[in-house]
């Protein structure tokens, strides 16, 4: 339970991508995506560090569905850095659908990450991008400042949370994801597969608050 956890100086909060567009009513929406938002206030009280990724695509991204001609949302098809799930165009660079929620309300979050900026790859995880090669910086962001532990929540658990989440262990921080501040998509069995993964890399999932 997150209140019997004791959050020090060198743990932040790493928030995933509350977007517009992740929300209810927006392009990609993930279900009840929105009720993660007061979650996440309340958690971002508790840490001296917090860090917010954001979703940020140029039209016509290779994930987008609508830059292959008969394509449709969620097919997967192969690229050159592996498997790719096309999405329906979502977080374009400069259009409310990308814009932070206005209810997210962490006025000393400290850095926000933009990611996916990269037209022809996609970016779920807040350290890689999808060909596990390229850095964000984010990485060697958290090293400079000293912080150890990375505390997860945001959108979407089986996505962009998942990646992120095991990304950090094989970077050799300490993680925990924050089940109960994250919201999946679920795209065949995708959310029981992020529990597995995360639990055979050893890394907790927090379900539910105390």
């Amino acid at each position: 339970m997150t209140e019997e956890i004791a959050i020090g100086p060198q743990d932040v909060l790493l928030v995933v991508d509350i977007q517009n567009d992740f929300c209810p009513g927006g392009a990609l929406a993930v279900p009840r995506g929105d009720e993660v938002v007061p979650l996440v206030n309340r958690l971002a009280e508790r840490f001296a560090h917090v860090v917010l990724t954001q979703d940020w695509h140029p039209r016509g991204h290779l994930s987008f569905a609508s830059s292959h001609a008969d394509r449709n949302p969620y097919e997967t098809i192969e690229l050159g850095y592996g498997a790719q799930i096309l999405w329906p165009d979502h977080c374009v660079q400069g259009t409310p659908g990308a814009q932070l929620r206005d209810d997210l309300q962490i006025a000393h979050a400290e850095l926000v990450l933009r990611k996916g900026y990269h037209r022809e790859i996609d970016s779920y995880s807040a350290l890689y991008e999808n060909d596990h090669r390229t850095h964000t910086g984010l990485a060697g962001y958290l090293r400079e400042r000293g912080l150890r532990r990375v505390f997860l929540a945001g959108l979407a658990f089986d996505f962009c949370v998942r990646f992120s989440a095991e990304d950090a262990k094989r970077e050799g921080f300490e993680v925990v994801v924050l089940e109960h501040a994250c919201r999946g998509i679920d795209i065949e069995g995708s959310v029981l597969a992020t529990r597995r993964a995360l639990a055979a890399l050893g890394i907790p999932c927090v379900a539910a608050e105390s």
